[in-house]
């Protein structure tokens, strides 16, 4: 008795919580198949569900939509090369900090987890001024070593934790075959952290995906911006298209609705790796 009164009590917290989280996408949908001429009828289900929202939206059949496919491809690029990017400096920091043992390697995982005291949005115009300096103002370039500075140090601890469960017999036993340290860092190491660095390249793929505020800031051209900010535009007139940008933003919402699904059995391992000692 005592087991299900704590599973019910789970049960009434989770509830509510699923209802609350599903309303949002719901209303996502509705929108998205809801004609035109029903777009404030205000009803739960419209009366004529249409597939048109979609069509107008792939045959990019709108003012707001005339670079609709540029602007994927814009963020696919842009959280492809942060994932790649965070990927590489996190694993190579990594290795030199757990396993090579560089002096200082740990204050310098500390300080640069200690960045994220600072709310990324304060750093906005300090950002803005260090890509202006440096000419990359209105090119995804700028976006892209935003978001990696950003992802990078949480990357860092998060592969950290899991390579320091790692038996250092391995590495000792690669030497004693005389691999040397760029031959232990690619037949060694990066096999034994596969599970992490999915983990933690979904991590930084989804958060490049997502980022707005960075890109609305240093990218401006049209044909330069991500989806995510091009879905802003749709706001700027008093009569936003409000069925068609339901319907941009639930095709956004699935390429990260894929990977999380490809890759969910990662996450919760990867990124909760040295949460417990064992």
């Amino acid at each position: 008795m005592r087991r299900l009164w704590r599973e019910g009590k789970l049960v009434l917290i989770a509830v509510p919580i699923l209802v609350w989280t599903l309303i949002p996408l719901y209303h996502l949908l509705v929108m998205a198949i809801t004609p035109k001429s029903e777009t404030f009828a205000g009803a739960l289900w419209p009366k004529r569900p249409t597939l048109e929202n979609f069509g107008t939206v792939l045959h990019q059949d709108h003012y707001y939509l005339e670079h609709f496919w540029i602007q994927l491809w814009n963020s696919a690029f842009v959280a492809g090369a942060v994932c790649a990017l965070t990927l590489f400096i996190a694993a190579t920091a990594t290795f030199a900090i757990s396993r090579l043992r560089v002096r200082g390697g740990g204050l310098v995982s500390n300080l640069a987890l200690a960045t994220y005291l600072v709310p990324p949005a304060f750093l906005a115009i300090p950002m803005y001024k260090v890509m202006a300096t440096y000419g990359l103002l209105n090119s995804q370039w700028s976006l892209i070593l935003t978001m990696v500075t950003f992802a990078s140090p949480y990357a860092i601890w998060v592969l950290k934790q899991y390579a320091d469960k790692l038996p250092r017999e391995l590495d000792e036993a690669a030497r004693i075959d005389g691999a040397g340290p760029l031959q232990i860092f690619r037949l060694v190491f990066l096999p034994l952290m596969v599970p992490c660095l999915v983990a933690v390249g979904t991590y930084a793929l989804l958060l490049a995906w997502n980022e707005y505020l960075y890109a609305f800031l240093l990218l401006s051209a049209d044909k330069e911006i991500t989806l995510a900010v091009a879905l802003g535009h749709f706001l700027s007139t008093d009569e936003a298209p409000w069925n068609l940008l339901m319907a941009t933003g639930l095709i956004y919402a699935l390429p990260p609705a894929a990977v999380y699904y490809v890759f969910r059995r990662y996450m919760v391992s990867g990124l909760t790796a040295g949460a417990v000692k064992s």
